[in-house]
């Protein structure tokens, strides 16, 4: 009997910084998490690390860690299928992160487009060095895991681009260590716009209160907020982003959480008006949140479950980490602890 073919191993990371995750960031990457698992060796982690690169709440931290691993296992994460586990309970992400950062040149750290904008936004003399630093930290996190691939959008393909040239460096330098990782640019998804101002993407820091849908909002909230969403001046339900944009928006949300093709859709809304795509719409989006909010809220009551879930995905975690950190630190030169 032939050996199983080995799976492909996939890495990716959320921030427990948002409280409820939102529909735009359910269907743009968790969604796709849930069927990579089934595909991939999935490595998963809420990344509290990288969260404290902006000024947080110590008590807000840990209650949204916890809230975000909770919703990633409402979503479909499974932990038999997947490797589930909180960052900082694994320390070879940080002491992987200082060799890496040691390889790095400050020019190089310094062209990462996303830290001019969020230094931008905090202001300049308020940046921390670990926000300067965090791509690198970044980096770490693939490695040690020897990610094959890192399921990431278009706006996060410079950070993979990184994570490829310090891995080359060091093998270059020290020896063959680490896996060059390839981007896994999720597929295109529909981008979902503020149910109020289809212009903006839909987004905590865009969106406005009624314009977003956060999954773990009441029911009738949800409902609400799609029938109240704004539409255009005639009455015809069709796509078109740049002419009917919040129409659009709303045959997008339809399409994307039932399957339906948005011409499937044209042509069953064909003589209707928008309350009856609003109408269809909101009980659809209750039918999804429903049982979502539900499933999250049994682990938040449930944390002994919760926790235990995440210590064996860390212990998961840290026997593949610790194996590639010692190799690390055995190829740098570090002298060997005695025990």
């Amino acid at each position: 009997m032939a050996p199983a073919e080995k799976k492909p191993r996939v890495l990716s990371g959320i921030q427990p910084t948002a409280g409820s995750f939102h529909l735009g960031n359910y269907l743009g990457a968790v969604r796709q998490w849930v069927a990579l698992q089934e595909t991939h060796d999935a490595f998963y982690m809420v990344v509290d690390l990288h969260a404290i690169t902006l000024p947080q709440d110590p008590k807000d931290l840990r209650a949204n860690t916890r809230l975000a691993a909770a919703q990633l296992l409402a979503a479909g994460l499974d932990p038999d299928r997947c490797t589930l586990f909180v960052q900082s309970h694994v320390p070879e992400h940080a002491q992987l992160a200082w060799v890496m950062n040691c390889l790095t040149g400050f020019g190089e750290a310094s062209r990462m487009t996303q830290f001019k904008d969020k230094a931008a936004k905090q202001g300049a003399d308020r940046a921390s060095v670990g926000l300067f630093t965090y791509p690198i930290l970044q980096v770490a996190d693939i490695l040690l895991y020897n990610a094959d691939e890192v399921p990431v959008g278009e706006d996060q393909r410079q950070h993979v681009e990184l994570t490829r040239d310090l891995a080359d460096r060091f093998n270059g330098r020290f020896g063959e260590t680490f896996t060059s990782p390839r981007p896994y640019i999720l597929k295109e998804t529909a981008k979902i716009y503020d149910l109020q101002d289809p212009a903006v993407k839909m987004s905590k820091s865009a969106s406005t209160p009624k314009g977003l849908i956060n999954l773990l909002d009441d029911p009738k909230t949800t409902a609400k907020k799609v029938k109240s969403a704004v539409t255009d001046t005639d009455t015809v339900i069709r796509f078109d982003r740049e002419n009917k944009p919040g129409v659009s928006n709303l045959l997008t949300i339809h399409s994307t959480l039932t399957g339906t093709p948005v011409a499937d859709l044209e042509q069953e809304y064909e003589g209707k008006m928008y309350g009856a795509l609003k109408t269809d719409l909101a009980e659809i989006m209750v039918a999804f949140v429903t049982p979502f909010r539900e499933r999250t809220q049994q682990y938040l009551e449930d944390t002994e479950t919760l926790d235990s879930i995440l210590a064996k995905g860390a212990e998961k975690a840290r026997a593949v980490a610790a194996e590639t950190l010692a190799l690390a630190y055995d190829r740098v030169g570090f002298l060997p602890a005695k025990h």
